[in-house]
C-alpha cells in the first residue's frame, strides 16, 4: 500500500508544482518517503490539499502526510538540499482516524509547545539554531534533576569532578574519537595561535584525572561523575527549535576505573542505580534491555583486543542473567571501545528511546597508558566503565514534558506554591508574610501581585501547572490560615499555616 501511495504522491507533486526534479521514492513497512526538488516550496499547510488530490486519483487510498523536511541529496552533505515528504498509508478510514487521534495527542504533548507555554526555554537567531537558552524556570528543572542525580549517585560512591570544555586535539586522537567522529568535532582557533576542540565526550578528560597521580589497587574503584556541556557538529538541517537534537548538549556522565575482579559488581551497582533513579521519576516501566555487542564481521570498526571484547561481552551477559534483565543481544550496536547494556524505554507516544547505558572499556585505559600498582607491586591496566543514567538533560526534559504533558512532580516544578490575594489592598501584607515563610523553608514560591482580576490569576496559575495555588482573603488573613487549590482538583481546602507546611514538605520529600 505504501508503494502505491508514494507513486500517487509523486504524480500529484509533478502535476501541481513546477520543474520537479531529482525525485526519488523510498518505501518501508511503516512509512514512505518522497524526495524531490522543485521551483515551488511545499509546506505542511499544503498537506490537506495534496491528500485530497491523492484521494481523487484513487478513492480506496487512505493516506496521511506526516512531515516535510530538508535533506541532502543521496544523504551526502556535499550535495544540494532537497525536500522530503514523509507519509503513511492505512487499510481503512477507521485506521486512519485512529492514527489522526495519535497525531493530535502528539501535538498536545509536543515539548516545544509545552516549553513555550511554561516559559522553560527559548531559541535565538543571534545565538543560533541547536543552541537552546534555558529561562530561570527551565534552569530550576535542570538544577533539580542534577541534585537528584547527585543524591542517588553518591549512594553508589560517585564523586563530582569538573573539566574544561576545551581540549587539545591530541586528547581525542589518543582516545580514537578524532578518527572515528572527525566530522562531528567543533574545532576552535584564535589569532593568538590557539587550536582546540570543544569536547564531544567527557571520558578522555576523566582519564587524565585518573592519570594525575599514581594509583594503587587499594584506591580502586575510583568513580567520577560530571554533568557538563558537550558539543557535536550535527548536520545543519538536523537541528532546529527543539531540544531533541542540539549542538550543545548537557550530558550526565560517569566513569569508573577498577580492577577486572571488581567489574561485575560495579556493573550490578550501576544497573541498580539506574533502577533507583527511574523509580523516583515514576518511569521504571515498559522497558527492555539491549546487550549491544560488536559487529563480528567488521572488527575494524572498533578499538581494542578481541580477547578483551570477548571477556566484556561475557561479563555483561552474566550480569543480565543474575539481575534477570533478559537482555537481547544486538549485533553492531556496541560503542567504539566496548560492548554495553542499553536500557530502552517507550515514551508516552509509544516511541522507543534509549537513555541509560552501561559500557565496558578495556581499550581506552591502554591507549592512555593508565595503570595501577597491584598487590605484587607491578603495573596493571585498569578497566574503565562508562555509564549514563539520565543521559542528556535536554532530551530527558523532552521525555518528562511529553510524558506528563508539562505536569511535573512537585519537587521538579519551577514554582511549587503560587499565592494570589483576593484584594491587594487588604491582603498584601499577609501574602508577603506567607511568601517569606515559604522562602525560609526552601519552598519555591511566587506571589502574584499583578493588577489583574483574581479569577484570571487563578486560571493562569493552573495553565502554568503550578502544583498549589493559594488564595488569601479575610478569613485566611485573620486566622493565619491557608486556602489552596491543588492542580487537577476542583475543591478548595483550608489548613493552618503549620499543617500546610508539614503537608507540602512531606510531598516534596517523597519525590
Amino acid at each position: 500500500m505504501n508503494k502505491k501511495c508514494v507513486e500517487l504522491l509523486r504524480q500529484v507533486i509533478k502535476n501541481n508544482y513546477k520543474n520537479v526534479r531529482l525525485d526519488k521514492t523510498v518505501v518501508n513497512e511503516e512509512e514512505f518517503y518522497y524526495d524531490f526538488q522543485s521551483d515551488n516550496s511545499v509546506s505542511e499547510n499544503d498537506f490537506l490539499k495534496i491528500e485530497n488530490e491523492i484521494k481523487k486519483l484513487d478513492n480506496n487510498i487512505f493516506v496521511k502526510l506526516i512531515r516535510i523536511s530538508g535533506v541532502y541529496l543521496e544523504g551526502n552533505k556535499e550535495n544540494e538540499m532537497i525536500q522530503r515528504i514523509v507519509g503513511k498509508s492505512f487499510k481503512s478510514k477507521e485506521e486512519l482516524q485512529e492514527y489522526e487521534k495519535v497525531l493530535e495527542e502528539a501535538k498536545e504533548r509536543d515539548h516545544r509547545k509545552i516549553g513555550q507555554d511554561l516559559d522553560l526555554f527559548c531559541f535565538s537567531d543571534y545565538v543560533g539554531a541547536g543552541l537552546p537558552l534555558f529561562t530561570p524556570r527551565g534552569t530550576i528543572i535542570i538544577d533539580e534533576l542534577k541534585k537528584e542525580m547527585e543524591r542517588i549517585c553518591k549512594k553508589y560512591g560517585f564523586e563530582k569532578v569538573s573539566c574544561p570544555s576545551l581540549a587539545d586535539i591530541s586528547l581525542f586522537e589518543t582516545s580514537g574519537h578524532a578518527a572515528k567522529f572527525d566530522d562531528e568535532l567543533f574545532r576552535v582557533s584564535s589569532k593568538k595561535g590557539h587550536n582546540f576542540v570543544l569536547k564531544p565526550v567527557q571520558c578522555p578528560h576523566h582519564t587524565q584525572l585518573y592519570a594525575s597521580k599514581i594509583r594503587s589497587y587499594r584506591d580502586l574503584p575510583i568513580r567520577y561523575m560530571e554533568s557538563d556541556k558537550q558539543y557535536r557538529a550535527e548536520l545543519k538541517g538536523a537541528v532546529g527549535n527543539s531540544l531533541s537534537r542540539v549542538y550543545a548538549i548537557t550530558v550526565e556522565d560517569g566513569h569508573i576505573f577498577c580492577t577486572k575482579e571488581q567489574v561485575k559488581q560495579e556493573i550490578i551497582n550501576i544497573c541498580n542505580l539506574i533502577k533507583d533513579f527511574y523509580k523516583s521519576m515514576n518511569l521504571w516501566k515498559n522497558h527492555w534491555v539491549s546487550l549491544s555487542v560488536r559487529d563480528y564481521l567488521h572488527p575494524e570498526k572498533y578499538i581494542g583486543d578481541k580477547d578483551d571484547w570477548d571477556l566484556c561481552e561475557s561479563l555483561l551477559q552474566e550480569v543480565s542473567d543474575e539481575l534477570k534483565l533478559d537482555a537481547k543481544k544486538c549485533e553492531g550496536e556496541a560503542a567504539l571501545y566496548g560492548p554495553k547494556l542499553d536500557f530502552m524505554f517507550k515514551d508516552a507516544l509509544d516511541r522507543e528511546i534509549q537513555i541509560p547505558t552501561v559500557q565496558l572499556d578495556f581499550a581506552t585505559p591502554k591507549r592512555f597508558g593508565l595503570f595501577y600498582i597491584n598487590e605484587k607491586g607491578e603495573k596493571e591496566i585498569p578497566v574503565m566503565i562508562h555509564r549514563a543514567v539520565l543521559g542528556s538533560y535536554e532530551r530527558f526534559l523532552v521525555l518528562l514534558l511529553e510524558q506528563f504533558k508539562g505536569v511535573l512532580p512537585i519537587w521538579l516544578s519551577p514554582v511549587q506554591v503560587n499565592i494570589i490575594p483576593v484584594n491587594m489592598k487588604y491582603h498584601d501584607e499577609y501574602c508577603k508574610e506567607l511568601k517569606q515563610l515559604f522562602q525560609d523553608e526552601n519552598i519555591r514560591v511566587n506571589y502574584d501581585n499583578r493588577k489583574e482580576q483574581m479569577n484570571k490569576k487563578i486560571r493562569e496559575s493552573i495553565q502554568m501547572k503550578n502544583p498549589y495555588t493559594i488564595i488569601i482573603g479575610d478569613k485566611e488573613r485573620d486566622n493565619n490560615l491557608i486556602s489552596y487549590k491543588k492542580l487537577g482538583e476542583d475543591n478548595t481546602i483550608t489548613l493552618s499555616k503549620e499543617e500546610f507546611l508539614i503537608q507540602i514538605k512531606e510531598e516534596i520529600k517523597k519525590r
